[in-house]
């Protein structure tokens, strides 16, 4: 009986090098690099020369590869088409499911505790925040004759600190008819402590110095103070304020610049109502 013998191959699965096969191939690469390189050489010098053919025979490759490229992207436009299908039908659904349930019933907000409105301030008479209404004078009320800072009924300017000093000096604006008295003194300030409105409606802008008895307003303040109180605070009445006294120069500045000073004695005889209020010794 014969019997087939099948030879089988080596398990290694190599193929024996052929130097004949490698020696085409390097052959068949070094002329297809050739032709390659006389195309693009001779589309070059075409472009140069004749641009217009170049253009032609571009615009003949995109007509011819456009088919293609469509083809390729049809199945992803379709893929594009059927899913935003698919996104509008779902929202039409929701819309129609929230139409049927109806709009829902709108919660009521938590109630706040009821908190009092604080009581506004009213500032007496020599500067000191009482709690209660407003005043008969822009929301200053005057003061009693025992309220402390005071002396029978009147400012006791001695007792008052800086703050204090500026607060009562716009008791006195108030109590003598200005309007819309405002203290305004602090950090960046610029000079004007109180501002208000005088009878006769000119803009009053004063500064306000608490110095001790033997003190005495220095021309340099003046200076400072007139280089912001027209031009700035724009003061149709600009008056500075002190416990104390003024020196020489701060009043030849003061007279030039129309500045009004009020001095202790000055003060005194204003918080009395034995001398005229600032605005009306004003040049």
């Amino acid at each position: 009986m014969t019997v087939r013998v099948r030879r089988m191959r080596s398990g290694s699965g190599r193929r024996s090098f052929d130097l004949r096969a490698t020696a085409w191939f390097f052959v068949l690469l070094a002329l297809v690099l050739c032709v390659l390189g006389f195309v693009v050489r001779t589309a070059a010098h075409t472009v140069e020369r004749r641009p217009a053919w170049a253009v032609v025979l571009c615009l003949t490759g995109l007509a011819a590869a456009s088919p293609l490229w469509r083809r390729r992207r049809s199945v992803p436009a379709r893929a594009a088409r059927r899913a935003a299908a698919a996104l509008e039908v779902g929202a039409r659904t929701a819309v129609a499911e929230w139409e049927d349930a109806g709009p829902a019933a709108p919660v009521a907000a938590p109630a706040s505790p009821s908190v009092p409105a604080p009581a506004s301030p009213v500032v007496d008479a020599c500067g000191a925040g009482v709690p209660g209404g407003a005043g008969p004078s822009g929301g200053w009320a005057p003061a009693s004759a025992d309220a402390p800072g005071t002396a029978h009924g009147a400012y006791d300017f001695d007792r008052l600190d800086a703050d204090a000093f500026e607060q009562a000096v716009a008791g006195l604006c108030a109590r003598d008819g200005c309007l819309e008295v405002e203290v305004v003194g602090g950090a960046g300030d610029l000079g004007a402590d109180v501002v208000a409105v005088v009878p006769d409606g000119r803009r009053l802008v004063v500064q306000c110095k608490r110095y001790d008895t033997g003190n005495r307003v220095g021309s340099q303040d003046l200076q400072r103070f007139g280089g912001t109180c027209y031009t700035v605070h724009e003061a149709d009445v600009a008056v500075v304020v002190t416990t104390g006294d003024f020196t020489a120069p701060a009043a030849e500045y003061a007279d030039h610049c129309g500045i009004v000073c009020v001095d202790r004695a000055a003060l005194m005889a204003w918080r009395d109502g034995t001398g005229p209020a600032p605005w009306n010794a004003a040049p």
